[in-house]
């Protein structure tokens, strides 16, 4: 288990999920997920945020363990998405005269999910800076709609210099992996916050003005050392900025000839001294890792059979979930393959033409069948025109 202390007053009271299939019903999660939650005890106890329903038991156990007695005074409901929201109706009949703690948008949404007695009288609205006063502890309030939920704000505790921040800094995997934390909290943010940068750069904006010691997320490891590591990732990310200097290849193969194609692209690329070449066959291989790796990398080459007269789905999935992420700002090549009709080259070119600043590299490579000598030329051709 990562460190998960935080201070003498400041208790971490999540779970761990090592058994989730998918998180979010979509993402493949090997190494599960972790639901974290907090507890501040001061003059004034807040909880902040509660866990997803599979872990109700063992969080409920934690936050006795770390109550010790005491009745909670506060519960801070940071985001509603169920992950982190499932045990407000739970916890607020447990404790009638706790104050529940949100912004305008999360009591207009707290109907939808829950049924709170007497809630109108129990609920505290906070807006941008006001602050919670627990006693050394001071909770001030930024709020940050669409990082990714409308309602979603972060908490800065003054005293102790944390940020308790959300969604934001978090990352697939549970507590006790070793794992390096950029490739999954890179995955994580780009299939669940990536549409929003433009959220997450006036986050970080805020983030900028405040001397923060310790970031507190609600997935993932909490941050202690290296922190600017963190920030200028996020900064990256959310500008839509390319990570790395390299070349993406996703593949959407029927029998293999597609595949074989760029197979050989990808030596040749190599050959012509390109930094990085990453392959995935999208058929295949995780969906939300494809998306991650086309965002890291300046520089993408689409490759699909023909289908139907339209597009192979895998590519047609791909590219549309690249989409609405708000995909931007690359230099891309364009393969399509076809018997004797080849439509994936005009159905990728229309979808990439509804995306921003895409630099669309020519030639457009015509595979008929399988790769022939014209068809290779043109695939060299392509390499230089994309690496230069």
């Amino acid at each position: 288990m990562k460190d998960t202390n935080i201070s003498k007053d400041i208790i971490y009271i999540g779970a761990d999920d090592k058994d989730l299939d998918l998180f979010e019903s979509q993402y493949i999660v090997p190494n599960g997920i972790s639901y974290n939650s907090y507890v501040i005890k001061d003059e004034k106890i807040a909880i902040i945020d509660t866990i997803d329903r599979r872990k109700t038991e063992e969080w409920l156990e934690n936050l006795e363990k770390a109550l010790q007695g005491r009745i909670p005074d506060y519960l801070v409901i940071s985001h509603l998405e169920p992950d982190h929201a499932y045990n407000i109706e739970n916890i607020s009949r447990k404790y009638q005269n706790m104050t529940i703690v949100g912004n305008e948008k999360t009591f207009a949404f707290i109907p939808q999910f829950f049924n709170i007695d007497n809630l109108e009288e129990r609920k505290l609205v906070v807006k941008e800076g006001d602050i919670l006063d627990l006693g050394k502890h001071k909770l001030q309030f930024i709020m940050t709609p669409m990082v990714h939920w409308p309602e979603v704000m972060v908490e800065y505790e003054q005293t102790e210099k944390i940020l308790f921040s959300a969604d934001a800094f978090g990352k697939f995997g549970a507590l006790d992996t070793e794992e390096d934390w950029d490739c999954e909290a890179r995955r994580y943010y780009f299939n669940i916050v990536g549409k929003y940068g433009i959220q997450v750069q006036a986050l970080l904006k805020k983030a900028s003005t405040l001397d923060i010691k310790t970031i507190c997320p609600l997935h993932g490891p909490i941050l202690k050392e290296d922190l600017e590591h963190y920030i200028n990732k996020y900064d990256i990310w959310s500008s839509y900025k390319p990570e790395d200097d390299g070349v993406f290849i996703a593949c959407s193969s029927i029998y293999g000839n597609t595949l074989e194609a760029v197979k050989q692209l990808k030596e040749i690329l190599e050959e012509k001294g390109a930094k990085k070449v990453t392959l995935t066959d999208l058929a295949r291989d995780d969906m939300a890792e494809a998306i991650e790796d086309a965002f890291r990398y300046d520089k993408i080459i689409i490759a699909s059979s023909s289908y139907n007269l339209g597009l192979f789905p895998p590519m047609e999935h791909f590219l549309n979930a690249l989409k609405g992420k708000n995909y931007q700002s690359r230099k891309i090549g364009i393969i399509e393959n076809g018997t004797w009709a080849p439509s994936a080259g005009k159905c990728m070119k229309e979808i990439v033409s509804q995306m921003k600043n895409l630099e669309v590299i020519e030639p457009m490579v015509t595979i008929k069948s399988t790769l022939n000598d014209e068809s290779k030329k043109q695939l060299i051709e392509l390499a230089n025109n994309i690496l230069n």
